[in-house]
Formats: structure tokens, C-alpha cells, sequence
């Protein structure tokens, strides 16, 4: 079963209230997504921690109702 954006942006809202959420459904088919998640939380942590922060956030659903998740990660631009 896909899982749709709207649950994939609630999860990552719930771990990142702060962040800039953008996900976009790369074939249509509910399967495989771009996200790009900007959040205040990944400040000082390495782009692999990042992700891991946001697959953790997906609480296991990578690889299963997740097929695809092509991520992009980072912190609020200063100024």
C-alpha cells in the first residue's frame, strides 16, 4: 500500500515542527518521493545524521510502505 505525501509531511512535522517541508511524488504512483526537509534540528549534525534523524522520524516505514525516498536536508539559512 503507498503511503500518501500527507502522512509522510505529518510524521516529518511531528519529529520537525519548525522545519520547511517540500515533498514532491517523483512517478506518480505514491511510491517514490523527493523531500526536502529544513530544520533548525540539523544544525551541527553531519548530512548522514540528518538523514538518519529523518528516516527515524519515518518510525521504520522506509523500505516498506516507503519505496523511495530521495532526501535533501539542512538548516534555516542565517539572516
Amino acid at each position: 500500500m503507498p503511503m500518501p505525501a500527507e502522512e509522510i509531511e505529518r510524521l516529518l512535522r511531528e519529529a520537525f515542527p519548525d522545519a520547511k517541508i517540500e515533498i514532491r511524488d517523483l512517478a506518480g504512483d505514491g511510491d517514490h518521493y523527493a523531500a526536502t526537509v529544513i530544520s533548525e534540528a540539523f544544525r551541527g549534525k553531519s548530512r548522514v545524521r540528518q538523514h538518519q534523524m529523518v528516516y527515524a522520524a519515518l518510525q521504520g516505514r522506509m523500505g516498506g510502505e516507503l519505496h523511495a525516498l530521495a532526501l535533501t536536508t539542512g538548516v534555516p539559512e542565517e539572516g
